[in-house]
């Protein structure tokens, strides 16, 4: 590795997941759900300013950034989400190439009412 990518530092268990939709038996209608891609380690880290906050549709919102740093992977895209640690978060932009193939990052998003 070109040393963009310190393996030291992927401590942050992230698990890629993509939505799915699937027809209800019953009522026909269209059912989104999340299904895991792949679980790999990453490396997260907030951008200042951490936190703004934001009105929609009248309700108060706040949103956190954070970049998220993982080994060079092309199964990742921008529709997708990842959970880390736990935390939900949405890819709001993403990924770009570090490097000779490196790595990858992204900007992830969570946001909460």
């Amino acid at each position: 590795m070109g040393g963009v990518i310190n393996s030291d530092n992927m401590r942050h268990r992230c698990t890629i997941q993509y939505r799915s939709e699937t027809q209800d038996p019953t009522y026909g209608t269209s059912v989104a759900s999340w299904q895991t891609l792949a679980t790999r380690w990453g490396n997260v880290q907030d951008v200042l300013p951490s936190k703004s906050e934001f009105i929609q549709d009248g309700v108060e919102l706040s949103a956190s950034q954070s970049r998220l740093r993982m080994r060079y992977w092309t199964d990742i895209s921008s529709d997708m989400r990842i959970v880390v640690d736990g935390v939900t978060y949405q890819i709001v932009s993403g990924p770009a190439v570090l490097g000779d193939k490196d790595g990858i990052e992204m900007m992830i998003e969570k946001v909460s009412s």
